[in-house]
């Protein structure tokens, strides 16, 4: 498996100047989701938006609109699926099985709905009072569902009325709304007598109370946005092995980029928000010192057959090296492992790995023998202890009880239940004596038959 490959969501790409982007910001009072129908740009409030989703496997409802996809179990809550292309009787390629869907999750008052567009885009910061109303000659859907267009980085937005939409009353935006102040209240009659007021100090804490959560809201969206990036564009899965540091990394992300441009525009983007997520030495020759801290944390063993599990070897640099450590932890004890990975090219060539200068001169020398080119290759003792093969490991594997499992950065790239389904193997598979070494990043807070010892910078986990 070839770990620090994969593919998100997006956000808006402002390229400015320090003066003109705290212009922009400060004078940024409405942001919408963007999405894409039948090729054009369509928006929607976000305060109307809870979440963005990939779903599939809508149960269907008789009697019900042909714009009605069904009901959804979300979390829990069993609500509408409408496709939106649909609704707008533009033409839709007929589904093929369960696949899944993009959809967006709206809230309209206190009642949750799923719609389904073809691809979500991103969350577009803009002014109020850069939306124009619609335009009558707008033919592919009913003006009536028509909140206004606007535009945004040379593209024409179509912001939509999701309370018409679905039927309830009209949306009324925050900028017809005249704000009250003492002399705007009357009585009943029409005088001022007699009007009750909030003392200025509470309503300007209860202004505050009111702004706090707008951007803890606002906060929260744009990390679930990130997060359903890191599974679009790299198909990394935030779960609690990795939540912790994805957190982390979502704090510091934000002082680095603004929080206007927190989200993932492309797969740069991904991969620059998880540059220090995988383990040291991922997918190259392991230094000295990174070699002399593994080798602490591996315990006492004078069985004569140990074996070994690694998952997600690629192309055999992480394999070999840990092969030629065993060699030296327990060089009294036939070593086996297997080392398994889905990149067919990857493992195929594995055993024919060279090592370059300098390595060749480090520690690993002992291990090495020079072939015909003169090139520096692993010894045939050390090939022998290892067996490439092409496997998933989240399918069950006919392999023997083993003594160590070496998975850096692998559960991370699988979705939850995949993950689910490993730790049952591992569970199953690793001797009660037995030891497990994930990813740097990675832990098993939530993993009540695990427990942990820390060895330096590793990390190492046993059964219960």
């Amino acid at each position: 498996m070839d770990k620090t490959t994969g593919q998100l969501t997006s956000v808006d790409t402002i390229e400015d100047t320090s003066d003109e982007r705290k212009e922009r910001i400060a004078t940024i009072d409405y942001k919408m989701v963007t999405f894409s129908l039948a090729g054009k740009d369509y928006a929607i409030d976000i305060m109307k938006v809870k979440e963005i989703a990939k779903a599939g496997r809508f149960t269907f409802v008789p009697n019900t609109a042909g714009f009605v996809l069904g009901v959804y179990n979300l979390r829990g809550d069993i609500i509408p699926i409408v496709d939106l292309r649909l609704f707008f009787n533009i033409p839709v390629e007929e589904r093929k099985g369960n696949e899944l869907e993009n959809m967006i999750i709206v809230s309209v008052e206190e009642q949750t709905f799923g719609v389904v567009v073809d691809a979500i885009d991103k969350v577009v910061g803009i002014q109020r009072a850069s939306i124009q109303p619609p335009h009558p000659l707008f033919g592919d859907i009913n003006i009536k569902y028509i909140y206004g267009v606007v535009e945004s980085n040379n593209r024409l937005y179509i912001l939509l009325d999701i309370d018409r939409i679905f039927g309830l009353k009209q949306h009324t935006a925050e900028s017809e709304v005249k704000p009250q102040n003492d002399a705007d209240v009357k009585a009943p009659d029409g005088s001022e007598d007699d009007v009750p007021s909030l003392p200025k100090n509470l309503v300007k804490e209860e202004t505050k109370k009111n702004e706090a959560s707008s951007v803890k809201e606002q906060t929260d969206f744009d990390y679930n946005f990130v997060v359903e990036g890191l599974a679009g564009l790299k198909k990394f899965y935030v779960t609690d092995i990795n939540e912790s540091w994805v957190k982390s990394r979502y704090n510091q992300w934000t002082k680095e980029r603004g929080i206007e441009k927190t989200q993932l525009v492309n797969e740069e983007d991904a991969n620059l928000f998880l540059s220090s997520f995988f383990s040291p030495h991922t997918a190259s020759f392991w230094s000295k010192s990174y070699a002399e801290s593994m080798y602490k944390a591996l315990p006492e063993n004078s069985a004569k057959q140990i074996n070994v599990w690694n998952p997600g070897c690629g192309k055999g640099y992480e394999s070999f090296s840990l092969a030629c450590l065993l060699k030296k932890r327990y060089p009294e004890s036939r070593i086996r492992i297997y080392a398994h990975d889905i990149d067919l090219l990857s493992v195929s060539n594995a055993q024919l790995l060279t090592v370059p200068p300098p390595h060749d001169q480090d520690w690993y020398a002992p291990f090495l023998t020079s072939t015909v080119s003169g090139e520096k290759t692993f010894s045939a003792e050390i090939k022998e202890m290892i067996f490439f093969e092409y496997h998933d490991c989240a399918n069950t594997s006919a392999m023997p009880n083993v003594d160590i499992i070496f998975c850096r950065d692998v559960l991370s790239l699988m979705p939850q239940d995949k993950q689910n389904s490993v730790f049952e193997d591992f569970e199953e598979k690793l001797k009660g004596n037995g030891i497990m070494i994930l990813g740097a990043n990675e832990i098993l807070t939530n993993r009540v038959n695990w427990s942990e010892k820390e060895y330096g910078s590793i990390t190492v986990y046993t059964k219960q």
